[in-house]
């Protein structure tokens, strides 16, 4: 039988476009670009006029500390004036060695995550290795490029990059604006509208030797501080069981914190502001 006729055969009997046989890039990004553009996120939301009010997400932060790196998120998005979601998941996982979190508008942010997950499985499948910690930084910074004229009438995404490098048993921390430029930030870093409050907590509270029940209580600690000056986020909510979402990258992978962990960390935070209402202090020597 011709080569031709049996591809025909396979296109016929699974359904599929031809470009699917075809030998590809290994960018998915490309790929949909080439054949199906509609199905990237930037070509998912009217273009022209005011952009409409949509679901907002913050806020979002990442340290490190020895062996790996920790990122995590408050649960809010707003809407205008009002809440939106009270359970939003802003952390998620990339692949084994990363993690992904976002502030902005939760619609095309999410989309945008869903992307990157198939363009780190795609190259991998592809190329038969995984993309090293900046390659994958630098893919996530083409993903929101491709967002640049969306963000430039309100509908921004800034994501946060968090992975662990195996070969040096390090974490590291990768920010962005909505141009897509990767850079990477040393030892922690905050984005969102709750970012510069939660700033403040992290510069007070970070010390390289955290171990990682100490990492997280410093990102509920940050957290906090940003909800109780920024009404966009939210903290703790021990009554509707509502907590931030911790995750930590290590060398044995992707792992989120357990609800019962975090709450546990959370009612420690919210029992010492009872005595304390704006938070540990640090020292001065």
């Amino acid at each position: 039988m011709p080569r031709g006729a049996a591809v025909t055969g396979r296109i016929d009997e699974q359904g599929l476009p031809p470009e699917f046989f075809e030998a590809g890039v290994p960018s998915f990004v490309d790929f949909l670009r080439l054949h199906s553009p509609d199905l990237l996120p930037v070509n998912r939301v009217p273009g022209a006029g005011t952009a409409p009010e949509l679901p907002h997400g913050t806020t979002i932060l990442a340290l490190t500390f020895p062996g790996g790196v920790m990122i995590a998120g408050d649960r809010r998005a707003t809407q205008g004036n009002r809440i939106a979601y009270r359970h939003l998941d802003k952390v998620q996982r990339a692949d084994e060695y990363s993690a992904v979190a976002f502030a902005g508008t939760v619609g095309l942010a999410l989309e945008m995550v869903r992307l990157f997950q198939v363009e780190l499985e795609h190259y991998e499948k592809m190329e038969t290795v995984p993309l090293s910690l900046p390659g994958k930084a630098r893919r996530l910074g083409a993903v929101i490029q491709a967002n640049l004229a969306q963000a430039m009438q309100g509908l921004a995404v800034v994501p946060l990059l968090a992975g662990y490098e195996p070969d040096t048993g390090t974490g590291r921390i990768y920010t962005y604006d909505i141009t897509g430029a990767p850079q990477e930030a040393r030892d922690y870093h905050a984005d969102g509208s709750g970012s510069p409050y939660a700033l403040g907590a992290l510069k007070k509270l970070y010390r390289r030797d955290l171990s990682e029940w100490d990492a997280a209580t410093v990102c509920v600690q940050a957290l906090y501080d940003a909800a109780d000056d920024d009404s966009a986020t939210g903290g703790p909510d021990p009554v509707r069981r509502i907590y931030p979402t911790v995750a930590v990258v290590t060398e044995d992978g992707y792992r989120a914190l357990p609800e019962d962990e975090v709450s546990a960390i959370a009612g420690e935070v919210l029992e010492a502001r009872l005595s304390r209402p704006d938070g540990p202090v640090a020292p001065l020597r």
